[in-house]
């Protein structure tokens, strides 16, 4: 019996280059879809150049879509491209909706016409519940987003349970709170904090600026949430569930044990700047993971605390210029 065949999009994202890692250690061949103008850049990606297949499509020309699922015949499609930072969507709704909706439902029709056995994963995100009813979350919490990227995430959460019903496809969403890691990309406040936290004390920067540092997340690391990914395409029969922690902490505290982890005291370099504050700020976001336990036997491995001061160390050995931590674990 042959490996089987992953297609990943977004496989050059922090979340893309954790789950091909993951995929290749379990002998998969792994495949990704990349935009044809960023084909050759995947810093991510580096260490796994040789051992991934990268082909050129856009998420919303179905055309492309349709060829690349033929040339590819995958057994497991995980959908990780998105426009991931939020505060940017208010700047793009349109784009937003359109890359993260419409693609998701080109991609689909695709999945159905060339491999409908093929198992699919969307990516969900709890920016999709907004300002809860409940906490913590759970699948049965109902949702209320307030950004165009949550609006856009829902709607394509239910494209993706409209096309299991519909049409008998394996088809499941995911709905993952905030994971980061060395990788996260730097505009989001998380990297911006390891980051400053490793400038300061290199004596690269005097201060970061930031907006509500009472504003509360439920913080996992990257690399846990894709195993739960993987563990979600593996099971009897598709499913929905909620990929977290079920511990909120609130930026304060990441301020804290970043900066404490290098020995400065975060009062000395941190001024809070309304700037930095979302239209929309959603608020008392946390996981109930019970579910994913049950059903997956999966539970996180990297804990709050031990996520920060890995991102603070990479940050470090990146900016002295040595090999930069990749893993938390």
């Amino acid at each position: 019996m042959r490996g089987r065949t992953a297609l990943i999009t977004g496989i050059t994202g922090q979340d893309g280059s954790h789950l091909a890692e993951l995929l290749l250690a379990k002998g998969y061949r792994v495949c990704g879809l990349v935009r044809p103008a960023g084909a050759g850049a995947a810093p991510r990606l580096r260490a796994l150049r040789e051992r991934v297949e990268l082909l050129p499509a856009e998420l919303t020309d179905a055309a492309a879509l349709t060829d690349a699922l033929r040339q590819v015949r995958p057994d497991e499609v995980y959908n990780l491209a998105a426009l991931t930072f939020v505060p940017a969507c208010w700047q793009e709704p349109d784009r937003t909706i359109e890359f993260t909706t419409v693609a998701v439902t080109r991609l689909l029709e695709a999945l159905r016409t060339v491999s409908p056995k093929a198992r699919f994963f969307q990516a969900g995100s709890s920016e999709m519940f907004g300002t809860p009813v409940e906490s913590p979350q759970r699948e049965t919490t109902p949702f209320r987003p307030r950004s165009p990227y949550g609006i856009a995430k829902v709607c394509a959460h239910h494209v993706a349970c409209g096309y299991r019903e519909a049409y008998g496809l394996y088809a499941c969403s995911g709905i993952l709170f905030n994971h980061e890691g060395p990788r996260r990309g730097l505009e989001f406040v998380t990297r911006k904090i390891t980051q400053a936290a490793a400038r300061i004390k290199l004596g690269l920067d005097r201060e970061l600026r930031l907006g509500n540092l009472q504003a509360k997340r439920d913080w996992g690391y990257a690399g846990d949430y894709v195993r739960a990914m993987w563990l979600m395409l593996q099971q009897d029969g598709p499913d929905d569930c909620v990929i977290g922690t079920g511990a909120a902490h609130s930026v304060e505290e990441f301020v804290r044990i970043a900066f404490d982890h290098v020995g400065l005291d975060w009062h000395d370099h941190v001024v809070v700047d309304p700037k930095f504050y979302r239209p929309a700020e959603a608020v008392q976001l946390v996981a109930d993971p019970a579910k994913a336990k049950r059903r997956l036997g999966w539970e996180p491995q990297v804990g709050f605390e031990r996520l920060v001061t890995c991102m603070v160390d990479a940050d470090l050995a990146e900016l002295t210029r040595a090999v930069p931590a990749a893993h938390c674990a």
